[in-house]
Formats: structure tokens, C-alpha cells, sequence
């Protein structure tokens, strides 16, 4: 097994092309194109139910794809059984051996291949993980989270050019699972091969991945970079699902070139004074719809600022009531109610300004350019 100080490089990006699966009448996985870059930290991201689970079992050979191709590198393996392929898989559950000690878990399955310094290879995965000193010790002598570490070495062991991980920290408490984040993040850095991480936890996908796909019910809905996609989500189930968003309703744009708008919520009069769209973001005149319906501005909650008397005046202004406010720690979420009944979400720093209190009348302000556009379907 490669060390730490020389890295096992993955030598082939994976690629699925036009990827489906169908259970009797259900679509689990409705035609998708995806690439994941060799060496890559990549994450499959969506809700139960969306098929990131069962396009990670048609990639590990567990499932077979209804129609369409797997290639690792210039090898296709859509047909490939499941032992064959240079993939190995994490689960949730851990299933290690409980007569076994640490290393002779990690060394099983090169055992089972006969390999003569299975030892020194096992001892080196759970270097890697840091549990060498754990060694002789049975499973049950060890946390939740040095069980999925051993767990980890022993998926690493073999050298896959491929690591499946689905939802493995789930099992884990809130600090153990963000020690992990960081853990899986090193270990995948120092291994080199390509980290495949599926989950429904939006924070655990963009604390660890270089890219993010989100998926919805068997499609893909956006792939990049998690900075790209939180702050230009491409649909309003991407600003819904990866953080949270306030989506205005937009039915008018006053200037053909897009640069300020006037919008309406449905039928109860203005909503925003002069909201300045994001430069680049803006539809060209004739890729908006007639009157601009169909489309929605999105203000993430720690973008918006309650505006108080000292500061400067802000092109885009919102007045409302503040119903709520919730105490998080490092931050305040206030609930704002629109005088068109909408509620929008602000997040404040505690910083040691004066607080909003329910009932209070405020002014909400936010940059132009910290907004996004989405359309108002789906």
C-alpha cells in the first residue's frame, strides 16, 4: 500500500453515461451524465429517496443498470461483477468482525487473497487512520468513530481506484461526525484515489468535497463546486436544499437591460424598491419571460442585514415585522413578515449590536451582487 509521503494516484476519471435504473414501474435513476475527476473528493448530495444510493450500487456492481454505461478510465464496467471492479465501498455500518482483532480486520480480505505481508499492508492502513496502537484491541474496545476508521483502512487496503462511502458517518454523534469530516478529507488527500461520498447532510458534503452533485428524484439537478452552488444555485431546489433561501417573486422588470427591477408579489402591490439584479446573473431582455414572470430573486438569510439608522442607505430596501427571533450562539435567525405575508429569514451575528425584538418594524437591505436569479418552477 502506498505510504503517506507517496501518494497512490487514481488513473481514471469515472464516467456514467446515461445511467438508468427502473424497479418494476419506479425510475429510481432517470438517464444521467455524470463525470467525477480522477483523485477527486466528489459528493452525490439529495434527499432519501433521490437515487444517489442506487447509482453508488451500480457503480460498486451491486445493482445492474437498466440501460446505459459505467467506464473507470477507458475500462468499461457496467457489466463488470462486483469483486472484479477497482472499487470498494463504506457503508453506514461498519461490519466488522467482533472475534477479530483490529489488524486481522483490515488484513481479512488480503488474507482471503493469499497476499504474503497482508500484515505490514494492514499495519500501514491503520497508520494511515491512525489506530496503529490500536492493533491487537477487539472492536468492541473501540469508539463508534475509530470503528468506522478501521472500517476505512480496511476498504483503503486493496488500493481501489475508487472509495464508495454512503452515508458512513451517519451512525456518528455531532462532534465525532465532524471529526470525521475532517478525517476522510486528510486520509483522502494523503491515499490520492477517488473518494465517491454520497449523503443527504448539506454541510457534510460541501465541509468535504471539491465537487457536488445534487440530485432529485433520479435526476441531476446541479453539479460544481459547493461555493458555486450555494451562491448561484440553478434551480429552487438547489437553493432550498443546499442551505436555506428567501425567493421573492418577481412579475415585472422595469429596465429591458435588467439592471433594476420593481417587483410584485402576486396581486398585493410593491415588494422591493430598486433591486439591483447580480452582474452576470441577469437573463438577456429576450430570454425573459413576458413581464418577468417565472422568475424569482434569492437572498440568502446571512445576506440580508437589518438596516439601522447609521447605515448607509441600500439600493435594494424591504420593510416588515419582526415575529421571531431565535438565539443560536454565534448568531440571531429573525423571522420578518412582508406586508404581502410573506416571512423572511435573517441571520445576524452576535456581535454586540442591538438586538430586533418581535414586534419591532425594520428595514431590510442586502448587495446586489450576493443575489441570485432561479426560475420559479420546481
Amino acid at each position: 500500500m502506498a505510504s503517506a509521503s507517496t501518494p497512490r494516484k487514481a488513473s481514471g476519471e469515472l464516467r456514467l453515461t446515461e445511467l438508468v435504473r427502473k424497479f418494476d414501474d419506479f425510475v429510481a435513476v432517470a438517464g444521467i451524465d455524470l463525470v467525477v475527476p480522477a483523485g477527486s473528493f466528489f459528493a452525490l448530495l439529495g434527499p432519501s429517496g433521490c437515487g444517489k444510493t442506487t447509482t453508488l450500487r451500480m457503480v460498486a456492481g451491486l445493482e445492474e443498470p437498466t440501460a446505459g454505461r459505467i467506464f473507470l478510465g477507458t475500462e468499461d464496467i457496467t457489466h463488470t461483477r462486483a469483486f472484479q471492479r477497482r472499487v470498494n465501498t463504506v457503508f453506514q455500518s461498519y461490519a466488522l468482525f467482533p472475534h477479530l482483532n483490529i489488524v486481522d480486520n483490515v488484513g481479512f480480505g488480503l488474507r482471503q487473497l493469499k497476499v504474503q505481508n497482508w500484515k505490514r499492508k494492514a499495519m500501514e492502513a491503520l497508520e494511515l487512520v491512525k489506530l496503529a496502537d490500536r492493533a491487537t484491541q477487539r472492536p468492541r474496545q473501540l469508539s463508534g468513530g475509530m470503528q468506522q476508521r478501521v472500517a476505512l483502512a480496511r476498504a483503503i487496503v486493496n488500493e481501489p481506484e475508487v472509495l464508495l462511502l454512503d452515508e458512513p458517518l451517519g451512525a456518528l454523534d455531532l462532534k465525532l461526525r465532524r471529526e470525521m469530516q475532517l478525517e476522510l478529507k486528510r486520509i483522502q488527500s494523503e491515499v490520492g484515489i477517488t473518494f465517491i461520498h454520497v449523503t443527504h447532510d448539506q454541510e457534510e458534503a460541501m465541509t468535504m468535497a471539491d465537487t457536488v452533485a445534487v440530485m432529485n428524484a433520479g435526476h441531476l439537478e446541479q453539479v460544481g463546486a459547493p461555493a458555486d452552488l450555494y451562491d448561484h444555485p440553478a434551480t429552487t431546489f438547489v437553493a432550498n436544499f443546499l442551505g436555506q433561501s428567501n425567493l421573492l417573486p418577481l412579475e415585472g422588470f422595469t429596465d429591458p437591460g435588467g439592471e433594476f427591477v420593481t417587483a410584485h408579489a402576486h396581486g398585493t402591490g410593491l415588494v422591493v424598491e430598486r433591486a439591483q439584479l447580480p452582474d452576470g446573473v441577469v437573463p438577456a431582455p429576450g430570454d425573459v419571460p413576458s413581464g418577468g414572470a417565472g422568475v424569482q430573486l434569492g437572498i440568502r438569510p446571512e445576506k440580508l442585514r437589518i438596516l439601522g439608522a447609521s447605515d448607509a442607505p441600500s439600493a435594494n430596501r424591504l420593510g416588515g415585522t419582526v415575529t421571531d427571533a431565535s438565539f443560536t450562539g454565534v448568531a440571531t435567525t429573525y423571522l420578518v413578515a412582508m406586508p404581502w405575508g410573506q416571512e423572511l429569514t435573517v441571520t445576524r451575528p452576535n456581535d454586540g449590536s442591538t438586538p430586533a425584538r418581535p414586534g419591532e418594524q425594520v428595514t431590510l437591505g442586502w448587495d446586489p451582487h450576493q443575489a441570485f436569479l432561479v426560475p420559479a418552477a420546481g
